[in-house]
């Protein structure tokens, strides 16, 4: 009798001092976990890196570096400063632009010359003919199935993704584009989120971004979004930003578990 006894206010949790019953931990997890999840009324859909495979890019920038693949990582990083200086100060240009301007800097930093239009080539060339990460077409074929509306939701511009999705063959899975381009400030500000929701006529709670990216996530999660991140190599979660709904390494993953949500 005991025993039980024990066992139940165990369970339940303990006794406070106040006579208030504090629930265990374990047990208040274990009924938040039995809790269907809501799917989300749009999920929107980061590109490059999460949809298509940046390799090809990776290679053709490293050559025009003078195959300084080292440089890659601080390449990419640049890029993502200066397009967060870009619309701080109030301004706007195109991310490839952008990119290309990293490039030179970069490139400047480390004893190698590169003109602006050689920059430019590069990156609008390496931006071409990505193709998907393999399993990205079945899991898109699958969330569609399952009812879930699809939106792309890039910092690339409007012409740029267009071509992008044409050349890896996704265009048919999204119901709509949305490049940053529109309201000329980049992720992760939240304005940006937000515009995207209102795009879509959803409010930010039923959004979900599916990013490969940290920074991303954390941005839309920051706005108010739903967010699942996809590990893929190199990739980490920004540890100060709210917790990540779903983690997982593929985007098919992701997709199994989206489609078992009411």
């Amino acid at each position: 009798m005991k025993n039980n006894r024990r066992n139940f206010i165990k369970n339940i949790g303990i006794m406070g001092t106040t006579g208030m019953i504090i629930p265990n931990l374990t047990f208040g997890n274990v009924a938040e976990d039995s809790i269907d999840k809501v799917r989300p009324k749009v999920l929107f859909f980061d590109v490059n890196e999460t949809l298509l495979d940046l390799t090809q890019m990776k290679e053709q920038v490293g050559e025009a570096l003078e195959g300084r693949k080292d440089l890659l990582s601080l390449w990419f990083t640049t890029m993502l400063q200066y397009s967060l200086v870009t619309t701080a100060s109030g301004q706007y240009e195109h991310f490839g632009n952008i990119g290309a301007a990293a490039l030179q800097m970069v490139a400047a930093n480390n004893g190698i010359t590169i003109s602006e239009n050689e920059a430019r080539n590069t990156i609008v060339n390496a931006l071409r003919g990505l193709p998907a990460h393999p399993e990205v077409k079945t899991a898109l074929k699958q969330l569609k199935k399952d009812g879930y509306k699809l939106v792309s939701f890039t910092n690339s511009s409007n012409e740029g993704v267009k071509k992008q999705f044409e050349s890896a063959g996704l265009t048919e899975y999204f119901d709509e584009r949305l490049s940053v381009e529109d309201i000329g400030k980049f992720k992760p500000f939240s304005d940006t989120y937000a515009w995207a929701a209102r795009k879509m006529d959803v409010k930010p709670k039923e959004c979900m971004l599916i990013a490969a990216h940290g920074w991303d996530v954390a941005g839309a999660l920051w706005a108010g979004w739903r967010a699942a991140f996809i590990s893929r190599p190199g990739q980490q979660t920004f540890p100060l930003a709210p917790k990540t709904e779903i983690i997982e390494t593929d985007l098919k993953k992701v997709a199994n578990i989206l489609v078992t949500y009411k």
